[in-house]
């Protein structure tokens, strides 16, 4: 029996399997990484303080930036690869239980995942937020103020300081994803971590509690993670293409 035939019968026999995954899972849909060797901050380390939620609201010129990368952002013309829609498979014939996502680029979501299996741990770019009154709306609107020349819109309703519905460093996770999230480590008796460096926490972490509450884990992911030894199988294949060949044995 194969790597790939085994976890396909631990996928068949759990009773509870969530699966994690980060950005690997969306580089086959044309949405680089961000450590990757190819990865957005590898290539450009000044990339990465745009995503500090102190430098965005300290600097007007920072959140400028912010929204011409995010306007310009390979998501709004991706589309789901195999990996999202075997994930998809999986949850349709009930054996997949949540999806804990690290990912912000909504392709889950469009690839079918329903809502009450989705827990977008660091929220979507497809909305936008106020940071004052909490008011939320798609994104579009907000874009066409930029596109309209407007470097830095503010909220229309109370003034304040708006930001694409995602979480930044240094900004907390909203609880009841981290609640959902926590719940699902704790209940899975499988998770499958898949394009994730599981660097950054506290997402990270979610691994060790399944370990801790006695889940089997599978990383499925190019580079090596700090998991890699305490799980149960490591496999390094493109993620569009085994996901979909574990799917169709389970």
């Amino acid at each position: 029996m194969n790597v790939e035939e085994e976890v396909a019968g631990w996928i068949r026999q759990a009773r509870y399997a969530v699966a994690l995954t980060g950005a690997g899972v969306s580089t086959e849909s044309g949405i680089p990484d961000f450590r990757g060797p190819n990865g957005v901050w590898t290539k450009d380390p000044k990339a990465e303080r745009l995503s500090n939620i102190h430098a965005y609201l300290a600097d007007p010129e920072v959140r400028a930036d912010v929204w011409q990368m995010r306007i310009s952002h390979p998501a709004w013309t991706a589309a789901p690869n195999a990996g999202h829609l075997a994930l998809v498979d999986l949850e349709r014939r009930g054996h997949l239980q949540a999806l804990i996502t690290q990912n912000i680029d909504g392709l889950h979501a469009i690839a079918g995942t329903a809502p009450e299996v989705l827990i977008e741990m660091h929220g979507t770019m497809r909305d936008v937020t106020c940071l004052s009154c909490g008011d939320r709306e798609p994104a579009q609107p907000t874009f066409d103020r930029v596109l309209a020349g407007d470097p830095d819109p503010v909220c229309l309703r109370c003034g304040g300081i708006l930001k694409s519905a995602t979480i930044s460093f240094g900004q907390a996770l909203r609880p009841d994803d981290l609640h959902r999230a926590e719940r699902a480590a704790t209940s899975c008796d499988l998770m499958i971590a898949i394009g994730s460096s599981l660097l950054v926490y506290p997402v990270a972490a979610l691994p060790q509690v399944a370990l801790d509450c006695g889940a089997r884990l599978v990383i499925i992911n190019a580079e090596r993670t700090p998991y890699d030894e305490r799980a149960d199988a490591v496999i390094r294949d493109p993620i569009g293409e085994v996901l979909p060949r574990i799917a169709a044995l389970v």
